[in-house]
């Protein structure tokens, strides 16, 4: 049975439909990824599936419970990580978690037995008596997360748990979710970074305009979508990539340009890497596609705000 599932789900503010029909299932134990340009509607389908906002139509299970009518009831046995941190500023480290376990009616006891645990696991154990303030960017994102798991969750929901931060940080946020999902816990990830999409999810869907187009796991729609070899030629000069691209286009299956770089997607790249190896004023890397040629093939290229 499905921990989450949504089906036929729809959403409008006024005359614009932000959610349009969009059906997903997530596997009890999984990372589902929910991935999408700004705009696209998926903090709406979050929101939604929490019982946050009521849809339009459509219907919602949530741990075994119908979304909105039983949402408190669901919402029991769920972590929820913000896209923006919202700490209490006038409390300690220890002290947000104690007063946000109290939401769930856990007794001060059972919370405070559990919080030398949940911010060892966010790195922060010798933060307890730390305010907020004195906090950098990763550690307040590692102490959300923490919060979120005060209960004791079966699924934990993550509206961009990364924005913001390093890379040290980014990596323990990641092994920590690794370790959440190993011990059971389902995930629910909305993210704009691909890479981490393609390191966490087990499956995800990619939306737009609120419409489900893209639905697998990451490697599934890698090789479904895209051709296994990416060649990024910019121009060094100015000038010389146009004319480069318009003779070789035939090497490459698909060739896009943005600004002052090509993309030629090949299934064999020897011929434009011998090429290349010969062109001057012209710069190469040459990788393996990944889930960011996916997400741009099927959303564009272009700016969105």
């Amino acid at each position: 049975m499905a921990t989450l599932s949504a089906s036929a789900l729809r959403k409008t503010y006024g005359d614009q439909e932000v959610v349009a029909g969009l059906s997903f299932a997530v596997e009890p134990g999984t990372c589902f990824g929910l991935l999408g340009p700004n705009g696209a509607g998926k903090t709406t389908t979050l929101r939604l599936c929490l019982g946050l906002t009521a849809p339009n139509s459509g219907a919602i299970v949530l741990n075994g419970c119908a979304i909105p009518a039983a949402a408190q009831q669901a919402r029991a046995r769920v972590g929820v990580v913000p896209q923006f941190d919202n700490l209490d500023p006038d409390f300690t480290c220890a002290e947000n978690l104690l007063v946000f376990g109290r939401y769930f009616g856990i007794a001060d006891a059972d919370i405070r037995s559990r919080i030398p645990q949940l911010l060892d696991f966010a790195g922060l154990a010798s933060k307890a008596d730390a305010r907020i303030a004195t906090l950098s960017g990763g550690m307040k994102r590692r102490l959300t997360l923490a919060r979120a798991l005060v209960n004791d969750p079966d699924i934990v929901f993550l509206d961009e748990p990364t924005t913001g931060l390093d890379p040290q940080a980014r990596h323990l946020i990641w092994d920590r979710l690794k370790q959440l999902k190993s011990a059971g816990k389902t995930l629910i990830l909305t993210t704009h970074f691909m890479d981490e999409a393609e390191r966490l999810c087990d499956a995800l869907i990619v939306i737009d305009h609120g419409r489900k187009i893209a639905e697998g796991s990451p490697r599934a729609l890698i090789a479904e979508q895209i051709e296994p070899q990416v060649i990024e030629v910019f121009d060094e000069t100015r000038g010389q990539l146009a004319p480069f691209v318009e003779a070789h286009r035939a090497l490459a299956e698909r060739v896009e340009t943005s600004g002052e770089t090509a993309f030629f997607y090949c299934r064999d790249p020897r011929p434009l890497l011998a090429r290349l190896a010969e062109a001057d004023g012209l710069r190469y890397v040459h990788r393996a596609s990944n889930l960011e040629d996916v997400f741009i093939k099927l959303t564009g290229r272009e700016l969105r705000d």
